[in-house]
């Protein structure tokens, strides 16, 4: 048996590295952005190994955590230089430093050294960068001089109010106009996004759009939020179910919410590297998705497979009146169709 499942890994792993040069289109025409998450200069070779559109997640913070005191400017404008020039024309997504919660930095100091009862709820990604607003000035020169004569694509990770993301977008703009009257190179252009990880700020997605240039949706803490219930605890596991009607109906609301909008919406959490979580992605609109790299050859090939029409007026049929087991529904359906899941 063992023998027979390696025999039929090795053949898939041949059939996705046939796809690398292969655009992901579904069988309606569409075509699906499919994009990879990195972190470290080493990972960005999977760029062109897997064929993927871009880095649409790049985690700024890895640097920090590997390191044993702060990450000096020129350290950081090299590293995103490096990465930048790895990608070539591709797109890269750097997220702004996400510290804190359970990444913590032995050299910086959390919440004034009291250990916190809710850390994921605690202070940590954005709400440390504002504070300690030197760390965000000097990450934000640092990506512009990297970026210098090409398009800089940054976003900001746990934003929770509009005031936030106003206040981070201020940050690198002062350093812009620094930069600008040094006469350094500059970007073409910044293009400012966010991480929809806080349901509060699907509820103000208006208030913001027009300062947007891309969403994107971290499912990994947006759903343990929406269900107050931790991931890491194993008897939680049932209850945080990507494929839950709540979550998918969340998901189609702000898809909804950003119609009319230039704005790209990107699911770039682990929920959109699973072959049936990313079916029913697809089927209620969302076009890009951001993945391991292991996971590229295989939601590529899926997306050979659908017809965004065909699962979209299923999912619409599912949310609308939800059966038992979603899960169950939607991988019957993928077999009927001769789509593995697997």
């Amino acid at each position: 048996a063992f023998e027979a499942r390696f025999a039929k890994s090795k053949g898939r792993q041949a059939a996705y590295a046939a796809l690398r040069e292969v655009e992901p289109f579904t069988r309606c025409g569409t075509r699906i952005t499919v994009m990879m998450n990195a972190g470290l200069r080493d990972d960005m070779p999977n760029l062109s190994l897997t064929g993927a559109d871009g880095v649409g997640l790049f985690r700024t913070e890895f640097q920090f955590l590997v390191s044993a005191t702060l990450p000096a400017r020129e350290r950081q404008t090299r590293l995103y230089r490096d990465v930048l020039d790895s990608a070539g024309d591709k797109p890269v997504v750097f997220r702004t430093v996400d510290i804190g919660g359970d990444k913590v930095l032995p050299y910086l100091r959390h919440n004034d050294g009291e250990d916190e009862e809710n850390p994921a709820m605690g202070w940590r990604a954005l709400r440390v960068a504002l504070e300690r607003d030197g760390l965000l000035k000097v990450q934000a020169r640092a990506l512009i001089e990297a970026a210098a004569g090409r398009t800089l694509n940054v976003m900001f990770p746990m934003v929770s109010e509009p005031w936030e993301f106003d206040a981070a977008c201020a940050v690198f703009e002062g350093q812009r106009k620094f930069l600008k009257g040094q006469k350094k190179l500059l970007p073409e252009a910044i293009r400012y996004g966010a991480m929809l990880e806080v349901p509060a700020l699907a509820e103000q997605l208006d208030l913001i759009a027009p300062k947007l240039s891309f969403l994107s949706i971290g499912t990994n803490d947006l759903t343990q939020f929406l269900f107050a219930a931790d991931r890491a605890n194993p008897k939680l596991a049932e209850r945080y179910d990507w494929l839950s009607p709540a979550i998918l109906r969340f998901l189609r609301r702000v898809q909804l919410s950003l119609a009319g909008h230039q704005v790209d919406i990107t699911v770039c959490g682990e929920m959109g590297g699973r072959r049936l979580e990313a079916l029913a992605l697809m089927g209620i609109g969302i076009e890009r998705l951001s993945i391991t790299p292991a996971s590229v050859g295989p939601i590529k090939e899926l997306v050979r497979k659908i017809d965004l029409k065909e699962i979209g007026a299923a999912m619409n049929q599912w949310l609308s009146a939800p059966p038992p087991n979603l899960r169950e529904a939607l991988a019957a359906w993928a077999l009927e169709r001769g789509i593995e899941i697997d």
